[in-house]
């Protein structure tokens, strides 16, 4: 981690920091077929507070966490298509 953002992350205040990274996240949820059944458990454990984000996922994944939770999950590709990769390479360009 660079200096700085170990200096942002360990401040007391969090004013920079909060102007870097947005209060709404666009997060990925991914699992392997051994682990839907943990991450499903885990979305529903914390529902209250993904439901405030952006959240995105393989094509099997996203549609077992949106029958679960009745969140919506922006769906990718499969992750035997490549569903993985696409989602990558959206975080490797900030999307």
């Amino acid at each position: 981690m660079t200096e700085r953002l170990q200096h942002l992350f360990n401040s007391e205040d969090n004013n920079e920091l909060e102007r870097i990274l947005p209060n709404r996240k666009r997060i990925a949820l991914i699992a392997h077929d051994y682990k839907k059944k943990d991450l499903i458990e885990w979305v529903k454990f914390n529902r209250d507070v993904l439901k405030e984000h952006d959240l995105v996922g393989t094509e099997t994944t996203g549609c077992l966490i949106e029958e679960a939770t009745g969140l919506f999950v922006e769906r990718y590709q499969s992750g035997p298509l490549g569903g993985d990769q696409q989602i990558g390479s959206d975080i490797s360009v900030r999307e």
